[in-house]
């Protein structure tokens, strides 16, 4: 990310009093020239760069426009001008940019070295990139919204490159070889003036780097860094935006890993849905199977009974018993109900005066004997039955008989007990 360069510093009676009228007119513009700043931290973001310029007033805070690396350009705050440091007992003074990015306070401010014609960026520094941003200070990597400020920033960077300064002056070509050794070149000091109004605790001027002084440096072709410097933005860019979209696409596939199992699980209660569905209709065809077997047979049954039935049968033939006992047990069942439909038509005669009193007495006391005979008779067979221990399958067609086709034996009793009935009443008129 490099910035663009600094636009030219104004020249105020006292810093502290220029930042506090510069900051107050800045951070309260409204509408599209205000600056990209959330309303709830520009007190703090005004504090901060205060507090900056009242401790180093070589820094000075301006609006200038600032490039992302994807293009988009915002008009933000920056505070210009150089951090002190002290090093091997010197004094110098390194020209830095602090930005303040949209998201600022709650993240940390962008840092640029601002190497002037004569300035070379140190190879390697732990601290600096090719391109000039501090991006590894351990202040930045730790930085901490609301307690961290930019006054500790320039304290702790100051510290750090005075111990391993980011900056050299250029060295310039070493002398032709001497019989006598050579004597490493030392670089003659540099002045850059100091853009505040206190005096400068001594001249500006950088160490010369002792790889720098032993050889002369390596010519390179301005096309080869600037394609190096160009890829390592490229590859940076890519690094960051990997890093943006990996939490998105993270959480997607979480939510489609939770999305598949929920559709296994469901797909599981279908299976087995099928499967039980499956197993009723096996259970059910079978047992139509045999429903229809048993259809067939009952078919079979009614048609053979029916042919055997289709001639004019008498009562006696219809019905044929198991034995002596079941046969003595069908008519003494048949006479008592015969007998009892004779006493139940002499009661509707009486009643409608149809027979004669004495007469129907007669026949009553008559028809009364019979049936208990009947039935004395019928308990002594029932008793010889069990003696006999008939079985349970003939007992059932026994009571089947009786209230079914026991009617048929004694209907013939019936017309037997009608015409003696009717002999009766004739009797009675006469």
């Amino acid at each position: 990310m490099a910035p663009p360069p600094p636009s030219p510093s104004p020249s105020p009676a006292s810093g502290a009093q220029y930042a506090h009228q510069f900051l107050n007119t800045a951070l309260s513009q409204r509408g599209p020239s205000a600056l990209p700043y959330a309303e709830d931290v520009k007190w703090l973001i005004r504090n901060h760069l205060v507090a900056l310029a009242d401790a180093f007033p070589s820094l000075h805070p301006k609006a200038a426009l600032f490039t992302h690396n994807d293009g988009r350009a915002a008009h933000l705050l920056q505070a210009d001008g150089t951090i002190p440091i002290h090093h091997a007992g010197a004094s110098y003074n390194l020209p830095a940019v602090l930005w303040l990015p949209e998201p600022y306070p709650r993240s940390p401010p962008l840092v640029f070295l601002s190497p002037t014609r004569d300035m070379v960026i140190k190879p390697h520094h732990p601290l600096v990139d090719r391109s000039g941003l501090v991006a590894n200070a351990p202040y930045l990597r730790s930085w901490v919204f609301p307690s961290s400020n930019l006054v500790d920033l320039v304290r702790s960077l100051s510290h750090l490159f005075g111990l391993d300064p980011p900056l050299f002056t250029r060295s310039p070509n070493p002398p032709p070889p001497s019989p006598s050794p050579p004597i490493p070149a030392t670089p003659l000091p540099r002045v850059h003036p100091s853009s505040s109004s206190s005096p400068s605790p001594s001249p500006y001027r950088f160490p010369a780097s002792p790889q720098l002084a032993a050889r002369p440096p390596p010519t390179e072709d301005p096309a080869e860094v600037y394609k190096r410097n160009a890829i390592a933005k490229l590859v940076d860019m890519a690094y960051a935006d990997a890093a943006t979209l990996r939490p998105v696409r993270e959480a997607e596939v979480d939510t489609l890993f939770a999305m598949q199992a929920t559709l296994r699980s469901r797909g599981e209660v279908v299976s087995d849905g099928v499967r039980k569905m499956g197993e009723e209709k096996e259970a059910l065809e079978r047992r139509l199977q045999d429903v229809m077997m048993a259809t067939d047979l009952m078919e079979a049954w009614v048609m053979e009974n029916t042919k055997g039935a289709a001639g004019d049968t008498e009562a006696d033939e219809a019905i044929e018993t198991a034995d002596v006992l079941s046969k003595q047990m069908l008519e003494c069942t048949a006479a008592d109900l015969a007998l009892e439909d004779t006493i139940y038509a002499l009661d509707k005669a009486i009643q409608e005066g149809s027979v004669p009193f004495d007469g129907y007495l007669r026949s009553v006391r008559a028809l009364a004997r019979e049936q208990f005979f009947q039935r004395v008779l019928s308990t002594k067979v029932n008793k010889a039955q069990q003696q006999a221990q008939v079985s349970g399958a003939n007992a059932i067609v026994l009571v089947q008989l009786c209230s079914s086709a026991g009617k048929m034996a004694y209907s013939s009793l019936c017309r037997q007990q009608r015409k003696d009935f009717e002999v009766v009443i004739e009797d009675g008129r006469s």
